[in-house]
């Protein structure tokens, strides 16, 4: 088993595409198993972590949408200590999930031809996002 921590910068609210930066904080180390498992770990409560769609970047504007829509800053939440998008970002953390699993196959993250990693930031300032990348083979 292998551990790496990687800091992820964000511009504010919005869908980052991060697949390339957990590939190269993997360097060598992904292309010598045939065989295991990749778990990325996210340490915050106001970011969360999807795989989804990574070509077209318009399904980033459809995701920010429609969370917009399903959680609104507009309704009466009590926990705002850090401002409107406070309690709705970590609903929608929550929401998403802080962890994902993905297969490594012959030295590859096993993703799908469309298939993308994405940090989705909830917070509308810039953040730097810290996760933990393990290596299961």
């Amino acid at each position: 088993m292998k551990q790496i921590n990687l800091t992820v910068q964000s511009q504010g609210r919005g869908y980052y595409l991060i697949t390339n930066q957990i590939e190269q904080a993997l360097g060598k180390k992904l292309t010598t198993i045939d065989a295991g498992l990749l778990h990325v770990f996210l340490k915050h409560t106001s970011a969360s972590l999807t795989i989804n769609e990574n070509a077209d970047p318009t399904v980033r504007e459809d995701f920010k949408n429609f969370e917009e829509k399903l959680v609104p800053r507009n309704f009466p939440y009590t926990h705002d200590y850090e401002g409107e998008d406070d309690c709705p970002a970590h609903i929608k953390s929550s929401l998403f999930g802080c962890d994902l699993t993905i297969p490594i196959s012959n030295g590859n993250l096993g993703l799908g031809t469309w298939q993308g990693i994405y940090l989705c930031e909830h917070r509308d300032r810039p953040q730097r996002r810290a996760l933990i990348i393990t290596i299961h083979h």
